[in-house]
This record gives structure tokens, C-alpha cells and sequence, in this order.
């Protein structure tokens, strides 16, 4: 969870507080993370990934907000054994999917078509 290598941070890309929120939610998404599990403290997240600290204690206060994370005082933070998993990985398929349909349609290509070249593309393993 807290190789840089995982995370996607684009400081031109809206509020880096969001981006690191996300990049946790879909490392649960994914199975990086599991409930239960501890998160690298605040300092460290920020060493890691060249942030202030404080911009990952702002992303941590929005995911225990959201009840994906809870702190536990001197043992440090950790991801709720009730964090809503299952929700949010549909969640962020659906807005995957959402966008993906939405550019079909601005480039007025059928349907059909852009299903093709989506599982073209997922059968053939490319990614970024």
C-alpha cells in the first residue's frame, strides 16, 4: 500500500488530499489492503509519496469520515474490519464504466462497438 510505485498522483489533477483517499479506497478495491489492516502513519505516507504531512492527514480524516479507516489511539490507523469493500470497488467500476460510456457517446460510436474494443482491450491485458 504505500509503494509509490502503486499510487497515481498527479499534482495538476484536483486536490492531492482526493487522490490519496482514492488511491486507498482502490487498494482495498483491488485486495492490496484488507480490512483490519494497519495504514503507514501520516509522516510516513508522506515521505513516501512527497506530499506535506498534513495533506495525508486530510486524506485520512475524509476515509474515516466515510468509514473506510479508523484511528486507535496509540497504535495508530487502521482500516475498519466493517469498511464498505464490496461498495466501493462497484462504486468505482460503475464511474469507470460511467466515463467510458459517456466518451463512446461524445465520439458517436455504437455501443456494440465500444463493448467490442473494451474487452479487446481487457483480453489483451493493456493498461496505462
Amino acid at each position: 500500500m504505500t509503494k509509490k510505485k502503486d499510487w497515481t498522483l498527479d499534482m495538476n489533477a484536483g486536490p492531492i488530499f482526493v487522490q490519496i483517499a482514492q488511491n486507498v479506497r482502490r487498494a482495498l478495491a483491488r485486495g492490496d489492503l484488507s480490512p483490519g489492516e494497519k495504514l503507514a502513519s501520516a509522516r510516513e505516507l508522506a515521505q513516501i509519496l512527497g506530499v506535506n504531512p498534513n495533506t495525508v492527514v486530510h486524506a485520512y480524516m475524509e476515509l474515516e469520515r466515510q468509514g473506510v479507516i479508523e484511528k486507535r489511539r496509540g497504535l495508530g490507523t487502521f482500516v475498519r474490519k466493517d469498511a464498505p469493500v464490496a461498495v466501493m470497488r462497484e462504486e468505482m467500476l460503475r464511474s469507470a464504466a460511467t466515463s467510458y460510456a459517456r466518451e463512446i457517446r461524445r465520439l458517436g460510436i455504437p455501443s456494440s462497438e465500444g463493448i467490442s474494443v473494451l474487452k479487446e482491450v481487457l483480453d489483451a491485458g493493456e493498461t496505462e
